[in-house]
């Protein structure tokens, strides 16, 4: 990503980044906990995938 991009978003949703995810004043900010996908069992890899999935639609039903 680049400061432009995320200067011409509505929402910037963050996966667990906390303090070190980039900040732009004024924009709307979402931030999903989910566990790091790295190393797992490809069925939790999945269950992650599904959960991101989901918060995805759900996201885009609210924009």
């Amino acid at each position: 990503f680049t400061d432009d991009l995320l200067g011409s978003v509505d929402v910037v949703v963050t996966m667990g980044c906390g303090d070190t995810c980039p900040f732009i004043p004024g924009k709307r900010y979402v931030d999903w906990p989910l566990d790091d996908p790295k190393g797992r069992p490809i069925e939790e890899v999945r269950r992650i995938r599904d959960e991101i999935k989901s918060r995805v639609e759900e996201l885009i039903s609210q924009l």
